[in-house]
């Protein structure tokens, strides 16, 4: 695994990273609480596992409209993104709970819904947050098929209207990543990283494809088996929920580092990247919509995206908090603090990226 150095000479960044940490730090001892989660965080795991679980339930139990049936399954897709930027996400960081075995039984909640616990850890906590909007370092930017999210990315015709249809394949993301996480978890053992991160590759194979198939045959087997709906009338449900869920996932991490003002700097030929590396992941993150209570309840305050990129193992129940401290503290050393005051500014914001990236001139995402 090729890793990045961060340095540089600029004393404002260096005193920043300093500075912001030990703000943040003594925020808590100021008001002696933990940086974990409470029961604030035990409740939003009941209700987000509640709001995928119960309309499965349902369908496996009551004999349902297909309205009805419909409008359950959005409401699963609705909870297994609750599950992903609420629940797993602050469990994989080590942030949900200051025992480990919580932290782990947590982040399981991610098998629920199909997914890889140790390819998230490869390509989120260590690729995207070490490596934030750094092309071909992190896969969050990568081009996923007709959209193209990296202006260092090759340029292809079909990405002049992508800021129309981008929106509608952003909704293939969890159901992609059923299949996906095969190709990706065999280049991490290629490239060695399992065995550095001390796992065995075919352990880690043979684990997931026992977790994927169990998921497959309860989700999909299940309904088949035990309802009057036929084959291809689960198959549609299975899709249904599977959209919605890509959908809502793909458009908040977007919103977070695909907007304008978040940088995408790229390292040098010796793999150095000019800053230090507190204020790359401020000047590559966003914070948008801070005082919709609604959103950052939901998206488990990953609209406080900058918070979250500096101190991953603080639980998000705090990132409000202390949000206006790391601003502060921003602009006393002169670097900017990227925030959409509103969803529909990120949102238009991301669009207008998604428009500009488009363009085969385009070079900049500042």
């Amino acid at each position: 695994m090729r890793t990045l150095k961060f340095a540089t000479t600029d004393k404002n960044q260096l005193q920043f990273a300093a500075a912001v940490r030990k703000n943040v730090n003594d925020y808590f001892k100021d008001k002696g609480i933990s940086t974990k989660g409470n029961y604030a965080m035990v409740l939003q795991t009941i209700v987000m596992l509640s709001l995928y679980l119960v309309p499965f339930i349902l369908f496996l139990t009551v004999s349902l409209n297909v309205w009805v049936a419909i409008g359950l399954t959005i409401m699963m897709g609705l909870g297994t993104a609750g599950i992903g930027m609420s629940v797993m996400h602050d469990a994989v960081h080590g942030s949900y709970s200051k025992k480990e075995w919580i932290n782990k039984m947590v982040g399981g909640s991610m098998y629920l819904v199909g997914a890889n616990v140790f390819n998230w850890k490869v390509q989120h906590n260590i690729l995207h947050h070490t490596n934030t909007n750094i092309d071909g370092f992190d896969h969050d930017i990568d081009s996923k098929g007709p959209i193209r999210l990296s202006h260092s990315a090759p340029y292809k015709k079909f990405h002049r209207y992508q800021h129309f249809h981008a929106f509608f394949f952003y909704g293939l993301m969890t159901i992609s990543k059923q299949i996906q996480d095969f190709t990706q978890l065999a280049e991490f053992n290629k490239a060695g990283i399992t065995r550095q991160l001390k796992k065995n590759p075919t352990t880690e194979y043979l684990k997931m494809i026992m977790f994927k198939a169990l998921y497959l045959i309860t989700f999909i087997g299940l309904p088949i088996l035990l309802t009057d709906y036929s084959w291809w009338q689960v198959l549609i449900g299975f899709l249904i929920m599977h959209w919605t869920a890509g959908f809502v996932l793909s458009v908040i991490f977007q919103l977070a580092h695909v907007v304008e003002g978040a940088e995408q700097p790229l390292p040098n030929e010796d793999g150095l990247v000019e800053s230090d590396w507190a204020a790359h992941e401020l000047a590559t993150t966003a914070n948008f919509g801070p005082k919709n209570w609604l959103l950052t309840w939901y998206v488990g305050g990953l609209n406080f995206q900058i918070e979250h990129h500096l101190f991953p193992n603080i639980c998000h129940i705090h990132y409000q908090k202390i949000a206006p401290i790391v601003e502060q503290t921003a602009k006393e050393y002169g670097l900017h603090y990227n925030l959409k005051p509103r969803f529909r500014d990120a949102l238009a914001s991301h669009f207008r990226t998604l428009k500009m990236l488009g363009r085969p001139a385009s070079t900049s995402l500042a």
